[in-house]
């Protein structure tokens, strides 16, 4: 008799210990979903804002350089933009989360959201750095010349947007870690 007794006050105390870990990791999950949506948010903003123009000889005759002018450029915002609209709606779940921290179903559909959103930002980031790489370096075998001599401003902008993107493809990445621990901990 005093085994079982013994037992299931152990349970109680480890699934209160569960809840609590899994609490924790909800409000970190709000918390990353915060950053990783301000990052995304400022790198679509920051390169949609960028141009730069030079001029030449006359005031009518110029050089532009904007973000639109690459393709690889428009998926990198379209991309960040979607992730980040996909972050700001998936708030509420996080919430939710650290309300009811025993949800299971709601995890799951976050975490195959997340590897999706993680996906598409990683292909937009890693296309735009390639350009951004051969803007600053260029390709002296196929006489693609480096341009950041001319558009610094450009340059530095475009790379600076970067940074937030890849920040959060980090975040995410640890978001997916984070929900995968709490489904391991079932209370």
């Amino acid at each position: 008799m005093k085994a079982g007794g013994t037992e299931l006050g152990e349970g109680g105390k480890s699934s209160t210990s569960r809840s609590g870990v899994n609490k924790g990791v909800s409000i970190l999950d709000f918390i990353f979903r915060i950053l990783a949506f301000i990052g995304t948010l400022g790198s679509a903003i920051a390169m949609v804002t960028t141009n730069e123009t030079l001029p030449f000889f006359t005031r009518f005759f110029q050089f532009r350089a904007e973000y639109d002018d690459l393709p690889t450029f428009t998926f990198f915002v379209v991309a960040n933009a979607i992730v980040s609209g996909y972050l700001l709606l998936s708030l509420p779940f996080s919430i939710f989360h650290i309300v009811r921290s025993s949800a299971q179903r709601t995890r799951m559909i976050l975490i195959f959201f997340d590897m999706v959103m993680l996906a598409l930002l990683t292909a937009g980031a890693s296309a735009a750095a390639a350009i951004v790489y051969l803007a600053h370096k260029g390709n002296a075998r196929v006489n693609w010349l480096a341009i950041c001599q001319q558009f610094n401003s450009f340059c530095q902008r475009t790379s600076g947007s970067l940074i937030g993107s890849f920040a959060g493809i980090i975040l995410l990445a640890l978001l997916i870690m984070l929900l995968g621990v709490a489904l391991a901990r079932r209370p």
